[in-house]
C-alpha cells in the first residue's frame, strides 16, 4: 500500500470504466481490488469521458472524488 497521500497520475481511456478505491486498502491502488468488503467503503465507479491525464485521489478525502482537489496538501 502506498505509504504518502499524494495523487496518483493515470491515463483514462475514453469509454472505459474505472473504480477507484476509497477505502485505502487495495493493493492495486488507486483501483479497487474488493479489499473494501471489510469496511463500510465503497468504490467510486466512473467512465472516462475522453481520454486524458489525471490525478486521482490518494488521500481518500477530496470531495471531488475520484479526482485530487488538493486536499492533500492540507493534511
Amino acid at each position: 500500500m502506498k505509504e504518502d497521500k499524494t495523487p496518483f497520475s493515470v491515463s483514462l481511456k475514453k469509454g472505459q470504466h474505472y473504480a477507484w478505491c476509497s477505502c485505502s486498502h487495495s493493493k492495486n491502488q488507486p483501483f479497487c481490488d474488493g479489499s473494501h468488503t471489510k469496511t463500510d467503503k465503497n468504490p467510486v465507479i466512473f467512465k472516462a469521458e475522453e481520454d486524458r491525464n489525471v490525478f486521482l485521489c490518494g488521500c481518500k478525502e477530496s470531495s471531488d472524488a475520484p479526482f485530487c482537489n488538493g486536499t492533500h496538501l492540507s493534511m
